[in-house]
């Protein structure tokens, strides 16, 4: 649901891309023997230069990408490390390339912002690539998936966010986050991207 940069390094090369928001569950390949460092965007921060509802399920890779620098909005940064990634942030931030639609901020904290349902959906989709209840139905599977991860028992689940029963659950946890409750419990079917890198709120 959220974008990101990932960085990375296999026999040699460098790599970076932008990784769009997901609104299905999928599986993604790891080479073997490649670093990973990546930043998991806050909902409603973009890329000035790149059309978040063009990245949905999908994502580009960067070109000029070197060992030390990569290149994104016309200029060239400094790959972090897993302890620079929140340096990085500020300076993309700082230098406009990621910016943040306040009222989508505003929708996401729950308030009623005084302007029209289609002007807040039409900015909703273009700051995330999604409508407002993709991302709450999205949102709300996460949490879902985290507390059962947890060992909260899915009836106290569904109660806590509300469900309609637990198939309703089930098949949202299915869709978004592509595993049963049993397998959440139980910490099977491998690792997941409920919270991958590091996450930034800027």
């Amino acid at each position: 649901m959220r974008w990101g940069l990932v960085f990375w390094e296999r026999e040699g090369r460098s790599f970076a891309s932008v990784t769009g928001p997901e609104t299905r569950t999928r599986s993604a390949p790891v080479p073997e023997g490649a670093i990973f460092t990546g930043v998991d965007f806050a909902v409603g921060t973009s890329l000035r230069n790149v059309s978040t509802p063009a990245l949905v399920d999908g994502g580009i890779e960067l070109p000029g990408t070197e060992r030390r620098t990569f290149r994104l909005d016309g200029a060239r940064w400094e790959t972090p490390g897993p302890d620079d990634v929140e340096t990085l942030v500020g300076a993309l931030v700082r230098a406009g390339t990621v910016v943040r639609d306040p009222l989508v901020a505003e929708v996401l904290r729950g308030h009623l912002p005084a302007v029209s349902g289609r002007t807040v959906e039409r900015r909703f989709r273009a700051a995330t690539g999604l409508t407002r209840g993709a991302v709450r139905q999205i949102e709300r599977a996460r949490t879902a998936a985290e507390l059962l991860a947890a060992g909260d028992a899915a009836a106290d689940v569904v109660a806590k966010l509300d469900y309609f029963d637990e198939p309703h659950l089930a098949r949202a946890l299915r869709s978004y986050v592509g595993r049963t409750v049993r397998q959440l419990r139980d910490g099977a079917g491998g690792a997941i991207g409920l919270d991958l890198g590091q996450r930034s709120t800027s």
